[in-house]
């Protein structure tokens, strides 16, 4: 049972509510103010956060496991009209935290990432539960791991497809196209195993043999995508500018650079309903809603079914090669004239990239 301890002071005054101490398999993790509210329409607290993430715990620990992890923080919880700060702005009520925060415990384990810039950071890289369990007290709830592991920061060791909806598409839409990515995959002697993002989208993850760069995991990636729309060209666009993509699944291929990451399965969302990132079986994709899903529900379902994903977790048996995909984009780049496609825009530019421009914004040449 949680102990209660000393409360702390925010800002000066004193919580509302003692401090506790919550056992997460023999580490003693400190959850102050338990009682704030993070998610208004649902009643639930900081404390409940904290219980979900122990709750499914083999889960989201093997999700996150020696992976470098942004922290998505929302310290004051999810209420009408809070915002997540962005690059350009950074008075939002929530933001993430690509750097170790000050004062962490010293059972928290970092890796070093670098980032386009040439900069570096060290993140954290969960390595037990408690790690996430202290993460949760500072207000994250959803986390966005590397697609590597400590051991080799630059080699990605999952391929991750994420089907974005537009608007005027939703979550059956991508839910329509996911068998599709499935069958092409096995095409290319793939496997992968799908999730919600717990919005709009599907995410399907591939575990990879860690022996590519992330350019040419991007550049696989690409060339799936393309195929894809070649063969769902009213459903399925790879268009970079929003103004060109219509109401079509978007493949998100720059979700494959570095330091561009998706949240993990387990993850919290930010929205009233407390939504979280669930794996789903291939056979349930058609037939489930990303409400079914949430702090609240997940727990029983992890129970009954387990962790779906762990196939993915880092060192796992049964990688695949992706030199099937890398075969495509050279036949793509040879007989259709498919080049790079736009990065990022906070990247420099990057060797064979196309002008960054928005087509409505592009001088006539």
């Amino acid at each position: 049972m949680p102990t209660s301890v000393a409360g702390p002071t925010l800002g000066g005054m004193p919580s509302s509510t003692p401090a506790i101490e919550i056992d997460v398999r023999g580490r003693a993790v400190r959850v102050s103010s338990p009682d704030k509210v993070y998610f208004p329409e649902r009643g639930l607290t900081k404390r409940d956060v904290v219980e979900y993430f122990v709750a499914v715990g083999d889960g989201i620990l093997a999700a996150l496991l020696d992976r470098p992890t942004t922290l998505e923080r929302w310290p004051k919880g999810v209420f009408e009209g809070a915002r997540l700060a962005t690059r350009a702005d950074s008075s939002g009520d929530a933001f993430y935290q690509k750097r170790v925060p000050a004062g962490a415990p010293d059972y928290v384990r970092t890796a070093r990432i670098g980032f386009p810039s040439g900069r570096t950071a060290d993140e954290v890289a969960p390595s037990e539960l408690a790690v996430v369990a202290w993460a949760a007290n500072l207000g994250t709830l959803t986390f966005h791991p590397w697609p590597v592991t400590s051991q080799d920061v630059d080699r990605p060791d999952q391929l991750r497809i994420d089907l974005d909806p537009q608007p005027g598409t939703d979550f059956s839409d991508a839910a329509w196209v996911a068998p599709h990515v499935r069958e092409l995959l096995a095409e290319h002697g793939l496997e992968g195993w799908p999730k919600t993002s717990g919005g709009r989208g599907i995410h399907v993850f591939v575990p990879i043999e860690p022996r590519w760069t992330f350019v040419a995991a991007r550049r696989a990636t690409i060339a799936f995508g393309r195929e894809l729309e070649r063969r769902l060209p009213t459903r399925v666009t790879m268009k970079w500018w929003k103004e060109e993509r219509g109401e079509r699944i978007f493949v998100d291929y720059n979700q494959m650079a570095r330091d561009r990451t998706i949240a993990s399965a387990y993850s919290v969302r930010s929205n009233p309903r407390a939504t979280v990132s669930a794996p789903l079986r291939w056979d349930e994709v058609g037939d489930v809603h990303p409400d079914d899903f949430d702090v609240l529900t997940m727990p029983a379902r992890f129970a009954d079914v387990g962790d779906l994903f762990a196939p993915l977790a880092a060192h796992a048996p049964g990688r695949f090669s992706i030199e099937s995909l890398l075969e495509l984009a050279d036949r793509q780049e040879r007989d259709e004239g498919h080049t790079d496609l736009p990065y990022p825009p906070e990247y420099p530019k990057m060797p064979g990239e196309p002008p960054r421009v928005q087509p409505s914004r592009a001088r006539p040449t």
